[in-house]
């Protein structure tokens, strides 16, 4: 079993930043993709950054240059630093591991941007 404890949301102003964690603990096998999803009310799930354990990763386009992603393979745990965050960025942040394919979720972190 994997447990995912995420931490780090809260609310910002418009332009700020905010550090999401994500810490996997249990049977953590290797290789295994690290993400974060969000989703915001009344949309759909959409996964915002993904990283595997080799290093490769992307971003949504939507935050590309915005936001980063990377992981501590001894540690299992992985971190979505946000910059320049806007209203659209509201939602609840949820961290995600597959491996062996089987997937798992944490509980998720609400971030909000408010003016």
């Amino acid at each position: 079993q994997v447990q995912l404890v995420e931490s780090g949301g809260g609310l910002v102003q418009p332009g700020g930043s905010l550090r999401l964690s994500c810490a996997a603990s249990g049977s953590i096998y290797s290789p295994n993709l690290m993400a974060w999803y969000r989703q915001a009310p009344g949309k759909q799930r959409e996964q915002v950054a993904w990283m595997s354990t080799g290093g490769a990763n992307d971003v949504i386009q939507s935050a590309k240059g915005r936001f980063s992603i990377t992981r501590d393979n001894a540690k299992n745990t992985v971190t979505l630093q946000m910059n320049s965050l806007t209203p659209e960025d509201t939602a609840v942040y949820s961290c995600n591991l597959v491996q062996s394919g089987t997937m798992y979720w944490g509980q998720g972190t609400q971030v909000t941007v408010f003016s």
